[in-house]
């Protein structure tokens, strides 16, 4: 069976151009450029998928949550990850509830049963007959097959659709093209409801081109370090743009280092706090260095990358540390050893400037 296509809700929220988009984004606190903006309307007036491919943390999730938020939509997430099947993306059996019906069904079956003299004839008399075991009633929906349901409009967040194999891609590929599910026992369900959806990725594989078809494409990098100040200023109001300013040239400078991972928008935001609460704390600091060196703690996740990133800012030949091997000896891939896929290809830092705030590069003010 084919469920119809209801017509658009009172919530069903569409946005004129890429220019009311925008605004409507920086409403709920999410900056985005022109030329991102336009992209994400197309995507929602032509309502197609779009793919939003880049680093780890430059606000790919971030955007359908904020999207669905302008909107007034729901948001129904599907988090991959490796091992992902249909029984967690599309739908399942209730067996539960299944065998609760058939035993409720038991005893007035068997009434029906006992009146036949051959079993032949009361084993056609059971094939015959609907149970309803398989039908809507029964079906434990999960985010894709919830999204299609979805009597009023909601935006589908596919979230880190590549950690997923390659035979999960080709089950978001009828969802994708036909806004569609098609269930064996019942039939297929068409969207009553057409949904927005947001699929990201952070490049850990290449997508299948047949995915990619189906989508609207955008690459989506780290913000300019005028926008970074803005989302910092916006999401962390209590933060002065002289701070703001001193955290952003920071984590640009780390950017442009091969870290195993590179400071995220969200971490800089933290970082941005951190230093406000160290200010009004009265936290006795001897140096401006001193300062950003604790300031790494919220920035970098790693040792290693915390001791390359103390060594090249206080101007030491520091070199890479060398990735650590597997356990069956391999070496591990990670994003300082896969250049193409790290932002070092893109943003080549040059250190900051003192502002009288937070130091970067050196410790030491820089000349004017």
């Amino acid at each position: 069976m084919t469920a119809p296509h209801t017509a658009p809700s009172l919530a069903d929220v569409r946005f004129a151009d890429g220019i009311e988009l925008k605004a409507a984004l920086r409403e709920v606190d999410y900056i985005a450029d022109d030329e991102f903006s336009v992209v994400v309307h197309l995507a929602t007036a032509l309502d197609r998928p779009l793919l939003l491919e880049g680093p780890a943390g430059v606000g790919k999730t971030e955007l359908a949550k904020s999207l669905a938020e302008a909107a007034g939509r729901r948001l129904v997430r599907l988090q991959c990850y490796e091992g992902l099947d249909d029984n967690r993306a599309l739908y399942e059996w209730d067996y539960a509830k299944q065998l609760l019906h058939v035993q409720m069904l038991r005893d007035r079956l068997s009434d029906q049963v006992a009146a036949f003299d051959d079993v032949a004839d009361a084993s056609r008399f059971l094939a015959a007959q609907d149970f309803g075991l398989y039908s809507e009633a029964f079906l434990s929906v999960r985010p894709l097959l919830e999204a299609i349901l979805s009597p009023e409009p909601v935006v589908l967040l596919v979230d880190e659709v590549d950690r997923t194999e390659e035979s999960m891609e080709a089950l978001l590929l009828e969802v994708l093209a036909e806004g569609q599910v098609t269930i064996p026992e019942i039939g297929t369900f068409t969207a009553r409801s057409a949904p927005w959806v947001i699929l990201t990725s952070n490049d850990t594989r290449e997508l299948s081109p047949a995915l990619k078809r189906r989508c609207l494409h955008y690459h989506l990098d780290y913000p300019t370090p005028e926008r970074e100040r803005d989302i910092v200023t916006a999401r962390a109001p209590e933060v002065e743009s002289a701070v703001a300013a001193d955290v952003v040239e920071l984590a640009r400078t780390l950017r442009a280092l091969p870290l195993r991972k590179s400071p995220s928008i969200a971490e800089v935001i933290d970082a941005a706090r951190a230093a406000v609460v160290l200010k009004a704390t009265g936290v006795a600091i001897t140096s401006q260095s001193a300062i950003r060196d604790i300031l790494l703690a919220a920035l970098l996740k790693y040792t290693s990358d915390v001791d390359l990133a103390r060594g090249r800012l206080d101007g030491v030949a520091n070199p890479a540390p060398a990735p650590a091997p597997e356990a069956d000896g391999r070496e591990r891939v990670t994003v300082a050893s896969r250049p193409a896929n790290t932002t070092t290809a893109v943003f080549r830092g040059h250190g900051g400037r003192d502002r009288g705030g937070i130091g970067v590069g050196n410790g030491r003010p820089a000349r004017r």
